[in-house]
C-alpha cells in the first residue's frame, strides 16, 4: 500500500510515520524537505509546498496513492487544494480534524462521534476544521471523494509537556519551574475531567484506518480512556520531574481578562471536560487500545528531555507572564 503524508514529522504524526512504516507501508512524506522533524528509515520524502498548488502538482506528478493524509490542512482553502490535487487519484483521503470541535459546552460530557454536535464559538481553529470537514463531506456526497475524518484530541510524545498553560516553543520551562518551587497555574478548581493520549497509542487507532473502504465517509476520534482531572495531570507531571508542583488555581474567566488570546484553548477547549467514547473506533480496528497511561508517558517524556540537555531550555518571558498573573490575582484576593 503506497501512502502519502503531508507533513508527517510533526508531534501526533511522527508517531504514525513511524508505526505505518513498521507496518510495511511504503510511506512518503511530502513537505518543505526540513529534516528537523523526525522521519523513520525507511519512509521517502518528496519535497514540495502544499501551500503552492501547481508546484505541489508538478512534484507529485507520476506518483500514485492508495491513501493521502494532510497532516496540515487547517482551513477551508488548504482543503480545497488537496480535493483539486487528489480527486479521482486516491482511494482514501484522511483528513486530521480536531476533537476541539465538539460542541462547547457539551450537553453531555461524553463525547461521542453519532451524538456530540460540532460547534464551538469560541475557537476559530475549532471553527476552521468544522468548515473543513462540512466541505470534505459535501464534496463526498456529490462527488465521492473518499474522505474520512479523524478528530484527535490533546495528544503528546516525547518531545512535549502537556499543560493548559506552558510555553510551546520551550516546553521545559514548566518542569524547569516545578523544581524550582515556583507556582504553577491550573484553570478553574482543576477538577473538570481530561483525557490525555499518548501519540503511540493514537498511532495504532489510526493506522489501522488507512487503506479502509469502509471507512470512507465516517469520522473517528481516537483517544485514550483515561480520564484524569487537571489536577492529577499536574501532579503527574511533578512526580515525573520529582518534586510536589505548587498549585495555584485561577478561573478561566480571569485568565483570558488578562490574555484574551487564552479564550480558544480554555474556554474552546481545556476548561470543558473532555471523555471520549473509542467505540467507534474500537470496533473498526479491534486492535487498538490505548495501553499508556499519563503517569508512565509523562515519565518517559521527562526522562527524553533530560537526556537531550540542549532541548532544557527556558522562556523567561513566559515565566514572568505567569508570574504577572499570579501577583494580580494574588493581589485581588487580598483586596
Amino acid at each position: 500500500m503506497n501512502v502519502l503524508f503531508i507533513g508527517g514529522t510533526g508531534l501526533i504524526s511522527q508517531a504514525v510515520s513511524k508505526l505505518a512504516v513498521e507496518k510495511g507501508i511504503n510511506l512518503y512524506l511530502f513537505n518543505r524537505g526540513n529534516r528537523d522533524g523526525f522521519v523513520p528509515e525507511g519512509a521517502r520524502i518528496i519535497v514540495g509546498d502544499i501551500r503552492d498548488p501547481k508546484s505541489a502538482a508538478a512534484a507529485l506528478e507520476g506518483y500514485e496513492f492508495d491513501v493521502v493524509v494532510d497532516w496540515i490542512a487547517f482551513t477551508p482553502e488548504h482543503v480545497q487544494t488537496d480535493i483539486a490535487l487528489f480527486g479521482g487519484r486516491t482511494k482514501q483521503y484522511i483528513f486530521i480534524s480536531s476533537a476541539s470541535a465538539y460542541q462547547k459546552p457539551l450537553k453531555h460530557y461524553i463525547i461521542t462521534e453519532q451524538a456530540t454536535p460540532l460547534e464551538n464559538p469560541y475557537w476559530q481553529y475549532s471553527r476552521d476544521k468544522i468548515a473543513c470537514e462540512q466541505l470534505l463531506m459535501k464534496e463526498h456526497a456529490d462527488s465521492g471523494f473518499p474522505v474520512t475524518i479523524v478528530r484527535p484530541s490533546f495528544t503528546y510524545g516525547d518531545t512535549m509537556i502537556p499543560a493548559s498553560m506552558n510555553s510551546w516553543p520551550h516546553p521545559w520551562s514548566l518542569v524547569a519551574r516545578m523544581r524550582k518551587g515556583k507556582p504553577i497555574i491550573v484553570h478553574g478548581d482543576g477538577l473538570s475531567l481530561w483525557t490525555m493520549t499518548h501519540n503511540s497509542d493514537f498511532a495504532k487507532g489510526f493506522v489501522g484506518l488507512l487503506g479502509q473502504q469502509a471507512a470512507i465517509g465516517e469520522a473517528y476520534h481516537i483517544t485514550s480512556d483515561e480520564v484524569l482531572t487537571w489536577n492529577q495531570i499536574y501532579e503527574a507531571i511533578g512526580a515525573a520531574a520529582g518534586v510536589e508542583p505548587s498549585l495555584v488555581h485561577i478561573s478561566s474567566d480571569f485568565l483570558i481578562s488578562h490574555d484574551p488570546d487564552l479564550e480558544g484553548g480554555l474556554l474552546g477547549d481545556k476548561a470543558v471536560s473532555g471523555v471520549f467514547d473509542n467505540s467507534k473506533i474500537k470496533k473498526f480496528v479491534p486492535e487498538f487500545a490505548a495501553t499508556v497511561p499519563f503517569a508512565e508517558g509523562i515519565k518517559r517524556t521527562v526522562e527524553w528531555f533530560e537526556a537531550h540537555p540542549d532541548k532544557c531550555t527556558e522562556d523567561e518571558a513566559w515565566n514572568e507572564y505567569i508570574d504577572r498573573i499570579i501577583a494580580a490575582h494574588s493581589s485581588g484576593m487580598k483586596a
